[in-house]
């Protein structure tokens, strides 16, 4: 299996990377972008991960302008998103899922919270393909 973890902190897509292996999930490899553009350029010239774990707030794209941009561009359709954030207004996490996520974590999270919420998509997305 293959992950993507979009922040712009390094730091945050370790804590995250750490919290998805805590969780059982063992990818086989682990993408990483700092922003929405450089998520976009991972999704363009990567084969499509099974999971994308994103940020909203970043420099450059934010989370939510790369999920609607990778609607547009049809990058890599089906793959589940879940957005992990220390936004938790009712009008962004509307709009998240709108553009497409499906499922949302506040900051700061435990690899409970990152198992119950993931590996359900995982399973479903596997199971659909």
């Amino acid at each position: 299996m293959r992950a993507l973890i979009v922040d712009d902190s390094p730091v945050m897509r370790k804590v995250v990377e750490r919290a998805l292996r805590q969780a059982g999930l063992d990818f086989a490899e682990v993408l990483q972008a700092g922003n929405g553009i450089e998520a976009l350029d991972v999704l363009r010239s990567n084969p499509s991960p099974d999971i994308i774990v994103s940020d909203i707030n970043m420099p450059g794209m934010d989370g939510l302008q790369f999920l609607e941009q990778r609607r547009v561009e049809n990058l890599a359709p089906g793959v589940p998103v879940i957005m992990i954030t220390t936004e938790s207004s009712a009008p962004l996490v509307h709009r998240a899922i709108a553009a497409g996520a499906r499922g949302y974590i506040c900051k700061p999270f435990t690899p409970e919270q990152i198992r119950a919420r993931i590996i359900p998509l995982l399973v479903r997305s596997i199971a659909a393909s």
